[in-house]
C-alpha cells in the first residue's frame, strides 16, 4: 500500500479524519508506505527557502498522528530517484490524450492560460503513477478527487503488462475504514480545504486551542434553532456533529438528541475537539524539538524504500529492453 502527502507542514481537520487516521489503522494490516512527495509540491509555484522544513514538519505530523516506522515506511519522495527514473519510463507509454483529460490539471489552470502551465503540471500524474508502481502497491487509499489517478495507474500498469510481459502489480482503491467528511466551518457545503477562501472555516491539526475554539464557535448554521443530523438541509450544524462524533467516539445521530440549541453543541464541539487533537500536537512538539531524530528515521526510510523500488524498476527497465549498466 502506498499513500503520499504534499509537503505543506500542517494539515487540517478534514486531512487528519479523512486520511490520516486510516493510515495508521493501514500500517498494521498491510506493507505499508508513506511518502511526503516533494517532486509533485514542485508543479506550482513554491519557496526553496520554506520546502525542506516544510518537508520536515510533514514527517512529523505524520509521525505525531501514529505512523510508526517500526510498522510503516515513511520516506521523502526525492529521497528515492528511482521515482523519477520509472516516470521517464511510464512517461512513454502514457498518451497526451490521458493526461489531458485528468481533471486537477483543468482546475488547476482554470485561472490561466494552460500554456503558460509547466510540463511539470501536466504531466505529474504520470509521477504519481510511477510513485505507486514502484511499490507492487496493490491498495490505494483516496480520497474521490483522487480517484481519477488511480484509474490512470490501472490503465497504465495494463498497458505495460500487455505490451512488455507481467511487470506491475495492477492496484485498487482502498475504501476508507474511517470514512467522515469534515466540511467548512464558514462554507459548509464545501469540503475543509487550506486554501478556503477565508481561513476561519478551516481548522488546522496544530491551530492553538484558543483559535480552534474560536473558530467552531463562530461556526456557520442556520436561523433555525434545532438540532438534528441533516446534511442535506442542515449543512452547518450537521458538520458540527460530524465532528463531535469523530472528537467523542459518537454518533452524530445520537449527539444530537442532546443538544436542543447550537450554543451548548458549539462549546461542547469546541471543547471535544480541542481534547482529541491534544495527543497529536504534543507528541508534534517533542518532535519539533529533535529534528535530527526526524531526518535519521527518514533516512531509514529511504533506504528501505529504495531497496524495493530498485527491484521493481530493475523489472522494468529489463522489460522494455535498456542496457543494464556492468
Amino acid at each position: 500500500m502506498l499513500s503520499g502527502i504534499q509537503p505543506s507542514g500542517d494539515v487540517h481537520l478534514g486531512n487528519y479524519v479523512g486520511a490520516l487516521r486510516n493510515w495508521v489503522e493501514y500500517q498494521d494490516e498491510h506493507d505499508a508506505f508513506y511518502c511526503v512527495v516533494d517532486l509533485h509540491a514542485l508543479t506550482l509555484p513554491w519557496e526553496p527557502a520554506q520546502l525542506p522544513a516544510k518537508t520536515l514538519q510533514t514527517a512529523q505530523v505524520l509521525l505525531a498522528a501514529g505512523i510508526d516506522p517500526d510498522r510503516a515506511t515513511i520516506f521523502v519522495q526525492s529521497h528515492v530517484p528511482e521515482h523519477t527514473e520509472l516516470c521517464w519510463i511510464l512517461n512513454c507509454i502514457a498518451t497526451m490524450g490521458e493526461l489531458g483529460r485528468m481533471v486537477q490539471f483543468k482546475e488547476k489552470t482554470r485561472s490561466r492560460a494552460q500554456d503558460s502551465a509547466s510540463v511539470g503540471l501536466f504531466d505529474y500524474p504520470v509521477l504519481q503513477v510511477a510513485d505507486i508502481l514502484i511499490y507492487d502497491a496493490d491498495l490505494v487509499p483516496v480520497g474521490e478527487d483522487q480517484r481519477q489517478h488511480v484509474e490512470l495507474t490501472r490503465n497504465i500498469a495494463q498497458r505495460f503488462n500487455n505490451r512488455f510481459g507481467e511487470t506491475f502489480v495492477v492496484p485498487d482503491v482502498a475504501v476508507p475504514k474511517l470514512g467522515a467528511k469534515i466540511y467548512d466551518l464558514q462554507e459548509p457545503t464545501n469540503k475543509m480545504s487550506k486554501s478556503a477562501d477565508s481561513p476561519r472555516g478551516t481548522v488546522m491539526v496544530f491551530d492553538p486551542p484558543e483559535v480552534i475554539e474560536r473558530k467552531v464557535k463562530r461556526a456557520v448554521t442556520d436561523p433555525q434553532s434545532n438540532v438534528r443530523f441533516d446534511p442535506e438541509h442542515k449543512p452547518g450544524v450537521s458538520n458540527l456533529l460530524t465532528i463531535l462524533a469523530v472528537s467523542t467516539g459518537k454518533t452524530p445521530e445520537e449527539l444530537a438528541d442532546q443538544y436542543a440549541e447550537y450554543g451548548p453543541l458549539k462549546s461542547d464541539t469546541a471543547a471535544a475537539l480541542i481534547e482529541f487533537l491534544r495527543p497529536v500536537r504534543e507528541r508534534y512538539v517533542e518532535l519539533a524539538e529533535d529534528p535530527g531524530e526526524t531526518e535519521r528515521l527518514l533516512k531509514l526510510g529511504a533506504e528501505k524504500a529504495q531497496q524495493v523500488a530498485g527491484a521493481t524498476l530493475a523489472r522494468a527497465k529489463e522489460a522494455v529492453g535498456l542496457l543494464p549498466r556492468a
